[in-house]
């Protein structure tokens, strides 16, 4: 796969996670082996797949990692969640970081996508965005058929 160093998902992997390091030094000092280390591991396991992925031979193993990725993002995402609501990370900050979990989440997904489906145009059906009827509904086709 070559060097992990220039994906741009494993730079803002890494970027979040010097981010998270930041935001939890100020956590209480009873958070610092429950959730700070929590948010710590979860949010380095991200970039570590990736590049663990990348050390391994070929496009499946690589995708495994990522999926890995992925899943470390998703544990982080409920972990900035819960930091939110126990009021460790203020309202703008929180957002910041979730939309940049979120960010990195799908460029996983795209990721893994392009190594399993490479010679598909389109993204594989689960993964188009909604219909959107005349009126900018994007709801549409989310309604059950009666």
């Amino acid at each position: 796969m070559g060097d992990f160093r220039n994906l741009r998902v494993w730079q803002r992997a890494h970027q979040l996670t010097l981010e998270v390091y930041g935001e939890t030094r100020a956590f209480p000092k009873e958070e610092r082996y429950r959730l700070t280390n929590q948010l710590r591991r979860a949010a380095a396991s991200v970039p570590a797949n990736i590049a663990e992925g990348c050390g391994r031979n070929g496009d499946a193993e690589l995708a495994r990692f990522l999926t890995i990725a992925k899943g470390s993002a998703s544990e982080l995402d409920y972990l900035l969640l819960l930091a939110h609501d126990l009021g460790y990370l203020k309202p703008p900050r929180y957002e910041q970081l979730a939309a940049d979990v979120h960010g990195i989440s799908r460029m996983l997904a795209n990721f893994v996508d392009r190594l399993r489906y490479p010679n598909t145009a389109p993204p594989p059906l689960a993964l188009r965005p909604p219909a959107v009827d005349n009126h900018g509904d994007s709801s549409v086709g989310d309604q059950p058929i009666h």
